[in-house]
């Protein structure tokens, strides 16, 4: 199976919502991806999309036949808005627990400043048609109206392996310091967040890849993080942006990294 593509159209939770087996699903949100893990009536959500991606997300665990207060946690690949959106109003109206890796803590809490681009670097492109326009959509989706989750925690381990699918968590730093991935043993699946991708409105195309430079604090400690990935069993890529990809992990990330020019082996 290669990549999973969505219709176009306007957004549905019956269209952008499949399921890959082992209780795992991938929401296509409008702009960012995230993930469901069921367990009966038991699940978690893996990121959260834009803060105006919150009613989609409620509507794609509803669409699941899930409530969206009896969520065991949400788990956050990284700080960025358009992963984190939704996260805050889990906290604030379930008491929710939110959780990141220790070193993402400090920009999920508000403590320190999100590690992501700025809006002047954004508009310094924004005479390219292209980044314009993914301007105007992410300033749409609430890029700048993100709430940070002063009641979020580190995750540990021994406390991910009570979660539904029991997700391991791989630090890769570089996208942020503390951008992580998640591995569902059952599933065969790593949650890859924005360490590798599929696609986004700015490359212009689809198939493995690294997220774009402007987007990184560290583009080259991102892309030799990803050794953290070699010898995970995975069969399945769930990436934070693009389709889903049904093929052997280590396989997408060298063909992510030749895509970005980095050649020779990690």
């Amino acid at each position: 199976m290669a990549a999973t593509t969505h219709p176009a159209g306007p957004w549905s939770a019956a269209t952008r919502t499949v399921d890959h087996g082992n209780g795992t699903f991938l929401v296509a949100g409008p702009a960012s991806n995230w993930i469901i893990v069921r367990d009966g009536n038991r699940f978690l959500l893996i990121d959260a999309g834009y803060p105006a991606d919150l009613a989609h997300v409620l509507a794609s665990l509803r669409h699941l036949g899930l409530e969206p207060a009896e969520a065991s946690a949400v788990l956050l690949t990284h700080a960025h808005v358009d992963h984190m959106g939704g996260a805050a109003y889990f906290a604030r109206q379930f008491g929710t627990p939110v959780l990141c890796s220790p070193q993402e803590l400090p920009q999920v809490q508000g403590r320190i400043p999100r590690q992501q681009v700025t809006l002047l670097r954004v508009l310094a492109g924004a005479w390219r048609p292209r980044v314009l326009r993914w301007m105007v959509s992410a300033l749409r989706s609430g890029a700048l109206r993100a709430q940070p989750v002063e009641t979020a925690s580190a995750w540990t381990p021994e406390a991910l392996q009570q979660l539904p699918g029991s997700p391991l968590p791989i630090l890769l730093p570089g996208h942020t310091d503390g951008s992580s991935a998640l591995y569902l043993p059952a599933a065969k699946a790593a949650v890859t967040g924005d360490a590798v991708v599929t696609g986004h409105p700015l490359s212009g195309w689809t198939g493995p890849q690294l997220t774009l430079p402007m987007f990184s604090l560290n583009p080259t400690r991102a892309a030799e993080a990803l050794t953290a990935l070699r010898g995970l069993d995975a069969t399945l890529v769930l990436p934070g942006h693009g389709p889903a990809l049904r093929k052997p992990l280590q396989a997408v990330v060298q063909q992510a990294l030749r895509a970005a020019g980095f050649t020779g082996e990690r």
